[in-house]
């Protein structure tokens, strides 16, 4: 529990464009060799700052680039579990909510200050207020677990959940920011995520962004990347594998075990990813 790590959900990185340097940050819960500091009542603090720092240690972060910053323990009772539920960046756009840190003020001004002595682009920080969007419509529709996505030069697209459009309040927000044209975000696409909602997870739990030049692209399993022929492919193979309907006394079903491996295995062979669960090799 010392090393309590959430993953990329609790990290953020900010630059002028994604293949140059950028800065940092890591959002932690609370300090495991620390008990005086503040942490959240209700619901545990998931992500330690120990588990950031030794992150950092272990892919050779530049120091001078690196934030460390505490969630507020309020957004975490509010339901917070994650960083990207109450933020989300993009290049030189951070979108924010107030209450999203502790201190937030302050964590704003450390963020502004790091970002502008590494790159050259201006950065546009996008503080929303608890009067525009309070936290419980934050958790409920997820708008900080949106994707925000480079269009072009200077331009950002929000990729929101269906929740946001249907919320008045939530989606009054988003057309403000957009029609601001004072920074990059200048469209909206929501989208049905409607299964993922319902269980925890918004439009950012579905995508593990990994930036690749293209000698690294070159060098990865080129049968893992999607194509039109790959879609088709793992469609066919979903239609072919799972089952309708799931129940509990399916559970115990042993067919249910052999289908599951038998999709599996499939599937590797459409990847080629060679035989990497146990089963395939006992």
């Amino acid at each position: 529990q010392h090393f309590g790590d959430e993953g990329a959900a609790n990290h953020t990185r900010l630059c002028d464009t994604h293949l140059k340097p950028g800065i940092e940050i890591f959002a932690y819960g609370r300090q495991a060799f620390r008990t005086n500091t503040p942490t959240p009542k209700h619901f545990p603090a998931r992500q330690t700052l120990e588990a950031c720092q030794a992150i950092s240690r272990r892919h050779k972060l530049r120091y001078q680039n690196t934030l460390y910053v505490q969630q507020n323990p309020i957004a975490i009772d509010a339901g917070v579990f994650h960083n990207d539920v109450i933020s989300v960046g993009n290049e030189n756009v951070f979108l924010y909510h107030e209450q999203a840190f502790l201190d937030t003020d302050k964590v704003i001004d450390q963020i502004v200050n790091t970002f502008s002595q590494a790159n050259e682009k201006p950065f546009f920080p996008i503080k929303v207020s608890a009067h525009e969007v309070t936290m419980q419509e934050a958790v409920y529709t997820y708008l900080f677990n949106s994707q925000l996505v480079t269009t072009d030069k200077d331009s950002m697209l929000l990729i929101a959940s269906k929740e946001c459009e249907e919320n008045r309040v939530v989606k009054k927000l988003i057309e403000k920011i957009i029609n601001q044209k004072t920074n990059p975000i200048n469209d909206v696409l929501y989208v049905n995520v409607r299964e993922s909602m319902h269980n925890g997870g918004g439009p950012a739990c579905l995508r593990l962004r990994v930036l690749l030049n293209e000698k690294e692209k070159a060098e990865i399993n080129q049968n893992v990347i999607l194509t039109n022929q790959l879609f088709e492919t793992l469609c066919d193979w979903v239609k072919k594998n799972y089952r309708e309907e799931l129940h509990p006394d399916d559970l115990h079903d042993p067919n249910l075990l052999n289908e599951s491996r038998t999709a599996l295995d499939e599937l590797t062979q459409i990847l080629k990813l060679g035989s990497v669960y146990r089963f395939q090799t006992s």
